[in-house]
Order: C-alpha cells, then sequence, then structure tokens
C-alpha cells in the first residue's frame, strides 16, 4: 500500500509462507515491475532485524520499523512491598489501549475495504493468483470511485 492505502502490489502465499518470506516476494515482484521507485517502507517490529536488513542491502528501500513504546513490556523489576502503578498495568499484554501509530493504520484500513468485496470475504479460490486477480479488481473499483467523486466536485471548464 501506499501512503493513501492504494494498491501498489500484491502477492497472495501459501498459509505455511511466513509473512516475512511473503514480504520478500512482493517486494521483489514491485521492484522487478518499477525499479525506478526508491521506496520508503514503515513497518511493525516483527519485521526488524534481518528482513530490514535484506531489504535495505537487497533492494535499496529504507525501511522504518514503528513500534508502540510500550511494545515489549513483560515485566517490572519492584523494590520488595512496592505495587505496580495503574500506569505500569496497563503496558501489559490485555490491558493496553488502542492507540493509531503512524502509517501502520493505513494497512488495517486497506484491509477492512477488501472485507466490503463479498467475493473476497471467504475463501472461495483454489488458487492464490485468483485471490490476487480479485483484490487487484476491489482496487481497481475502489479508485474509480474515488476518482468520480473527485470528478464531480469539480466545476466544468464549459460552466465558467
Amino acid at each position: 500500500m501506499d501512503t493513501q492505502g492504494l494498491l501498489l502490489g500484491v502477492t497472495v502465499t501459501a498459509a505455511n509462507i511466513s509473512d516475512r518470506e511473503g514480504g520478500k516476494v512482493l517486494l521483489r515482484q514491485v521492484h522487478l515491475s518499477q525499479p525506478q521507485w526508491s521506496l520508503h517502507l514503515f513497518v511493525d517490529g516483527g519485521y526488524a532485524g534481518p528482513w530490514e536488513a535484506w531489504v535495505k542491502t537487497t533492494l535499496g528501500f529504507s525501511v522504518e520499523v514503528v513500534r508502540r513504546a510500550d511494545a515489549n513490556t513483560r515485566r517490572y523489576w519492584l523494590p520488595v512491598g512496592q505495587e505496580l502503578t495503574e500506569e505500569q498495568i496497563k503496558t501489559f499484554r490485555g490491558y493496553r489501549t488502542f492507540k493509531v501509530l503512524r502509517k501502520r493504520w493505513v494497512v488495517e484500513r486497506s484491509f477492512a475495504w477488501l472485507s466490503f468485496d463479498r467475493r473476497l470475504n471467504r475463501e472461495y479460490d483454489l488458487l492464490p493468483s485468483t485471490t490476487a486477480a480479485f483484490i487487484v479488481v476491489s482496487f481497481v473499483r475502489l479508485m474509480i470511485r474515488r476518482l468520480a467523486a473527485f470528478a464531480g466536485e469539480q466545476p466544468s471548464p464549459a460552466r465558467k
């Protein structure tokens, strides 16, 4: 997705392929189809480390890992007799509240747009390429609707 939530590329893989490996496949496809692009990727903490280094060295894209401030809070060391504060308790998994993080909500919102298409709501297709094609069709329809709405807002040059 770009930062507006529009599709740049799609790859559908089997369930036994990790997100990192699927990401490599997708980024290779995007890089081969559009070699002039110099992308800046926003990813979550699961992509930090070797995957991030691979993208930087192999494809030359920049990567920014967007993490929650309390992402890795698991435990606190306290002196004997001291209790956890309410603020510390809220950092544990299961107690955390929803926070909008920079650029990470864009992909989730785009997945939500896909859920409006009945064909993509359930997995009916035998081939991953069929599902990928319907994802592209869904985003083409979304882009056409946006263009039509934009064209409707603009005054016609003949009506001046």
